[in-house]
């Protein structure tokens, strides 16, 4: 069985949005996503090579693509 729920990370737990199916200690398989990230949020995870003016295009690129429906 496979489902997509939403949950909130909080105090080192994930905590579903709602009642998940599963019997008391069943053993389940997770794969977790953040449900949005922004470069803003992601700095630092990778060390940046570019220069400053390259890192500021590509801000400002993604800041337009934001505002995309």
């Amino acid at each position: 069985m496979t489902l997509t729920v939403e949950a909130v990370y909080e105090n080192g737990v994930l905590k579903p949005a709602q009642p998940l199916p599963f019997k008391e200690h069943e053993k389940v398989q997770l794969t977790v996503a953040a449900k949005e990230t922004n470069i803003h949020q992601a700095y630092g995870i990778i060390g940046w090579k570019g220069t400053h003016e390259e890192l500021e295009q590509i801000l400002v690129e993604a800041e337009e693509t934001e505002d995309l429906p």
